[in-house]
């Protein structure tokens, strides 16, 4: 091969004949470097030779670059078994990396064989062979929240119909996840929406089926609970794949508009209450206190009757027994009457008796006209007290 004056890049022309003219024009408009340095390559020369390797590396073959100096090269450089084997490394390290993915605890994911629901993955690492392959990683342990009736502006999804013909305003709260990510994804379009929808009809539903009175007071935590039991029913029925976690219940109270007026209702409705509260416990207490007395007056009559039954049947068995004894012996039978009936009669008289023999011959002249006995046997049994 002849010498090559065009330096490194292989820019020169002929190696033997050339003239200054040509040499000038090769260095840029006459500019001539130094004798024996290298030669400045040619721009259009820089580029030619670029696109020939571009042509290579996309798996053609070299242009018109000259090799050694000449002009009608063979071709460019090939590629080697060494750059093929690092080029298929590459795309089967390409390959793996679009491949595999990570799930993390709280995520399940749910691989698609081409649009085809083709298994659910586990936390940790998961391989999808790309592009036939295709996952969705999605987080079915963090809670969701739902409000219903809560600024909604001109929409009134909290305002409800009473089964007592009342209008309430309810405020509630559907806390959700995801039970099975591979029924989201394939069976509801929009999860957050379906959950508003069947919520809000759940509730309408219930409180269609309840007076005012106890949504207002007592019967919160029942709405709640039967409100989550009528949705998980009802998203089981889409086969949704969402779990209700529970309802909050945060507001039941009547429109605004008529919030004064029901107010006073209610309190009306309490006094009427209290009042008749105390009237029952009123009534209550006089029919208790007529029933006790109207059992004690029985009580006393069945007394009296057994009493009076008693004391004749008493008074019949002891005229038959004197009656039986007066038939054995009559005689001194009325004596024994005669004397127990004066002991009866004489028993309770303050009496004084006097001995015949006081009374003399002339028909009492012995005794004075008033001889106060009794306050002589008075002040008798007074002193023998005393003594």
């Amino acid at each position: 091969m002849a010498g090559n004056s065009g330096g490194p890049w292989g820019g020169g022309g002929n190696s033997g004949g050339g003239g200054d003219d040509d040499r000038n024009r090769n260095n840029g408009g006459g500019r001539r470097p130094p004798e024996g340095g290298p030669q400045l390559p040619e721009i259009d020369e820089l580029v030619r030779k670029g696109q020939d390797q571009l042509r290579v590396l996309m798996g053609g073959r070299g242009g018109g670059g000259n090799r050694g100096g000449s002009g009608g090269g063979d071709g460019g450089p090939q590629l080697g078994k060494g750059t093929i084997g690092l080029a298929v490394l590459g795309a089967v390290a390409l390959w793996v990396f679009a491949s595999v993915y990570t799930v993390k605890p709280e995520e399940q994911s749910v691989e698609l064989f081409l649009g085809e629901y083709y298994k659910t993955g586990n936390p940790g690492l998961n391989f999808a062979p790309w592009p036939f392959v295709s996952a969705e990683v999605i987080n079915v342990t963090s809670e969701r929240t739902e409000e219903i009736g809560r600024g909604q502006g001109a929409r009134n999804d909290g305002l409800m119909l009473t089964t007592d013909a009342n209008i309430v305003d309810i405020d509630f709260q559907v806390v959700w996840n995801i039970s099975d990510p591979s029924k989201l994804l394939f069976n509801i379009r929009d999860p957050q929406q379906t959950v508003q929808a069947v919520s809000e009809s759940v509730m309408r539903e219930i409180i269609a089926a309840s007076n005012l009175a106890p949504i207002l007071n007592r019967d919160r935590g029942v709405i709640a609970d039967t409100a989550m039991e009528n949705i998980q029913a009802t998203m089981d029925e889409y086969d949704s794949g969402i779990r209700v976690v529970r309802v909050n219940l945060e507001k039941a109270d009547p429109p605004r508009d008529v919030i004064d007026s029901f107010r006073e209702v209610q309190a009306a409705e309490q006094e009427r209450d209290r009042l008749q509260r105390q009237a029952d416990a009123y009534a209550n207490r006089v029919l208790a206190e007529a029933r006790g007395l109207a059992a004690q007056t029985l009580e006393q009559s069945e007394g009296y009757r057994a009493r009076v039954v008693n004391e004749a049947s008493g008074d019949a068995s002891r005229f038959t027994s004197v009656l039986t004894e007066y038939s054995k012996a009559p005689e001194v039978t009325r004596k024994r009457l005669y004397l127990e009936t004066m002991e009866r009669v004489l028993g309770g008289i303050d009496k004084t008796i006097l001995d015949s023999s006081i009374v003399g011959s002339d028909g009492g002249n012995n005794v004075v006209p008033y001889l106060p006995l009794n306050e002589l046997r008075r002040n008798s049994s007074t002193t023998g007290q005393g003594n």
